[in-house]
């Protein structure tokens, strides 16, 4: 339970260190999704759910551009959305991995003690 607690606070605490960061790029993804949606002539909520679904690379292919402009500006939001989405892979691999550091030598040390008592 201790790895867990310690896991929480420090990736919460390094996220808010680079929110300003992720918010960049987040109000970067929703500018642009709108432009793509003017263009395209779509609803803005439809503007937004698309320019999300384009930068997490999922693409569901129920709302897709058809004019270049849009199409260029979709390939943009997609770089710029692995950035976003590669940060908090780093973030999460990070906080695990100093978690885990933290945490190993007090287990082994304690299973090494009950082993030799």
């Amino acid at each position: 339970m201790e790895f867990t607690i310690t896991f929480v606070e420090l990736f919460f605490w390094t996220t808010y260190l680079v929110a300003p960061l992720l918010l960049f790029l987040s109000l970067v993804i929703i500018v642009l999704g709108q432009i793509v949606c003017r263009v395209e002539k779509w609803e803005k909520f439809d503007g937004l759910y698309w320019s999300f679904i384009t930068a997490t690379t999922v693409g569901y292919g129920d709302i897709r551009p058809m004019k270049k402009v849009s199409k260029t500006l979709s390939v943009l939001i997609a770089l710029i959305g692995m950035m976003f989405t590669g940060i908090i892979i780093a973030i999460t691999l990070n906080t695990t991995s100093v978690a885990v550091e933290k945490h190993a030598d007090k287990q082994v040390i304690e299973k090494m003690k009950e082993r030799f008592e």
